[in-house]
């Protein structure tokens, strides 16, 4: 059974802003002439990669809420300039939207189980169809 990352994306105001920044960050990879990958950079490596990669997803949060999430690839341990470690999360750049489920704000990554996972958006759903800040504002007024 798979398992999955759960990560805050800091500074996205929707799923939306987050594919746009990843077309942006494909087209200037492509443009200086770098593999066209997505990959976000983390400081702590996991350890449990093969669980990971078996299928895995890295869930993001945006604004307060599991959002969307995108297939982890690969995970590439290095050290930076600096010395520090950190790691790549290489991602399939195809971003999937899940049932929003409300979560905090937390620092770095967490495992989360494939029992734990949201459904994807279009499987469960009521309000696949509603716009994303629709259904953020009613479900703030708890309409849904």
């Amino acid at each position: 059974m798979p398992l999955h990352l759960l990560k805050l994306c800091v500074g996205a105001e929707s799923i939306q802003d987050l594919e746009e920044w990843i077309a942006e960050s494909l087209s200037s990879r492509a443009a200086r002439g770098e593999p066209a990958e997505q990959f976000h950079t983390t400081r702590m490596v996991p350890t449990r990669t093969d669980e990971l990669l078996d299928g895995g997803s890295l869930y993001w949060v945006i604004k307060g809420e599991v959002a969307c999430r995108q297939r982890l690839v690969a995970i590439r341990p290095f050290v930076d300039g600096d010395g520090i470690r950190r790691c790549h999360l290489v991602l399939d750049p195809a971003v999937h939207k899940v049932v929003p489920r409300p979560h905090r704000p937390f620092q770095g990554w967490r495992y989360l189980a494939a029992k734990d996972v949201p459904a994807d958006l279009g499987a469960a759903g009521d309000d696949t169809l509603l716009p994303e800040h629709m259904r953020r504002e009613l479900r703030s007024l708890g309409l849904i």
